[in-house]
């Protein structure tokens, strides 16, 4: 049997011992799957995070949207009414804020010409003048505190209400204050208040009633007209 050299022997151990080689290949093809798994996971964060801001965008937008219709809405609302009386001119600014809910039905039932020809049926000195309904009660008589809850106006001297049950009923009577009073607080909701036209209130004041505070003479509403400024 033929013997191996000793050299021989040595360089089979060094063959088997030695680290193998990667080819190019294998280390391009492995490059390349890192690349696009890197490149993936980019493409992905960058659609979400766009999606994400989009959302928060168009959330904003309709947001803004919508408090301008609401802006635009309220602005639409007229400001001030004139009421033309048979004495003379009333000017009331609305008050738009403090009861809404009021002013709306009140420039509602203007456009039905709800207050047109309405009377002035109670008249007491220092105290209020009343148009509406002949058959309701009158301002010194039983008043119906049913109704919603409206933020309280101090009631000083020519202030625009209605009263609080009446209105609640579909009957819409108007009544203007003539001196400070406080007694009213739960009894009247303010909506307004004469901003021109005090001296024709004062006039419809001074007129001669009977018993019952009711005017002698027909004073009365002939119209009453809009407007968003004074």
């Amino acid at each position: 049997m033929a013997r191996i050299k000793p050299q021989a022997l040595l360089q089979q151990s060094k063959r088997k011992k030695g680290p193998s080689r990667i080819s190019v290949t294998t280390i391009i093809f492995y490059s390349l799957i890192l690349i696009l798994i890197v490149f993936f996971l980019f493409a992905t964060y960058r659609h979400w995070s766009q999606r994400s801001r989009f959302r928060s965008e168009n959330h904003l937008s309709v947001s803004e949207g919508e408090n301008s219709i609401l802006d635009s809405k309220k602005s639409d609302v007229p400001g001030y009414a004139v009421l033309n009386t048979s004495k003379g001119s009333i000017v009331i600014e609305l008050y738009k804020e403090s009861a809404p809910e009021v002013v709306d039905e009140f420039i509602d039932q203007c456009q039905k010409k709800h207050f047109k020809g309405m009377l002035f049926n109670r008249v007491i000195k220092h105290y209020v003048i009343q148009a509406g309904d002949n058959q309701g009660t009158g301002a010194t008589e039983d008043w119906n505190l049913r109704g919603k809850h409206y933020k309280s106006v101090k009631h000083e001297a020519f202030m625009l209400g209605t009263s609080k049950g009446k209105h609640n009923n579909k009957v819409f009577d108007l009544l203007i204050t003539t001196a400070p009073i406080p007694d009213l607080n739960e009894k009247l909701i303010v909506f307004g208040r004469v901003i021109k036209g005090e001296d024709v209130v004062q006039e419809i004041e001074e007129v001669d009633t009977d018993e019952h505070y009711q005017p002698k003479i027909s004073i009365g509403i002939l119209d009453v007209t809009l407007s968003q400024k004074a």
